[in-house]
């Protein structure tokens, strides 16, 4: 029978036997962890990448065009089409003020109003990164001598404003690779529809993100 009510996807954590550092990096570690899926079950070892979690923004502007960046991405070597994005990686920094920083830092624009346009695992196979990305409106412009003097890739940074379905267009023709670009737009493709009056506050409860639960301590967890 298909599902006539609403589902999610809900906290699971099960027992944990050893965690073990076997990477540390500037920006993210590798653990390996041994757990069980039941009490008493076979123990299983993963490996997964630790992460401080991000934040991303869809900045949209009167006329309902969205701001994309264009930036290099070594991994792939390729030029990305995104949206302006960052690290959570300022000690206690509120979620929806580290994504107005880095709006700032990255395509020099302050936003008057904000909402949770959707929450993201991005690859939770192999990481615990949890992402955030928010609609952002009320555009103007950070004040010339206040701009972030951007550095390395983001020195390289191009901005453009493009309309909603222009971009939704790229990403389900396979020209826009970027996942938080590809979510963003099409999450506001379909909240359009109803004047994203369904979207949530900036401030909704984000308990996916690690800092908001206590299952990633160390030792059993049951």
């Amino acid at each position: 029978m298909a599902r006539t009510e609403g589902f999610a996807d809900e906290q699971s954590p099960r027992p944990l036997l050893a965690s073990e550092t076997v990477y540390s990096g500037p920006v993210w570690d590798v653990v390996k962890e041994k757990f069980t899926l039941t009490d008493g079950g076979e123990p299983l070892v993963r490996d997964y990448i630790t992460h401080p979690g991000a934040v991303a923004i869809l900045a949209m502007n009167d006329a309902g065009q969205v701001l994309l960046i264009n930036q290099y991405r070594h991994p792939v070597r390729m030029t990305l089409w995104e949206i302006p994005a960052g690290l959570l990686d300022v000690e206690g920094e509120d979620f929806q003020v580290g994504a107005a920083r880095e709006l700032a830092e990255e395509a020099d624009l302050v936003a008057a109003e904000w909402q949770v346009l959707t929450d993201l695992f991005l690859s939770p196979g192999s990481s615990r990164e949890a992402l955030r990305i928010y609609l952002a409106r009320g555009i103007s412009e950070v004040p010339e001598a206040e701009r972030h003097i951007r550095t390395h890739e983001e020195a390289e940074i191009t901005v453009e404003w493009v309309d909603l379905d222009v971009a939704v267009e790229a990403a389900l023709q396979g020209r826009m690779h970027s996942p938080s670009a590809v979510a963003a737009v099409l999450a506001a493709a379909v909240a359009r529809g109803n004047g994203f009056r369904g979207l949530r506050p900036a401030n909704a409860p984000w308990p996916e993100h690690h800092s908001q639960h206590s299952t990633w301590a160390n030792g059993p967890v049951r």
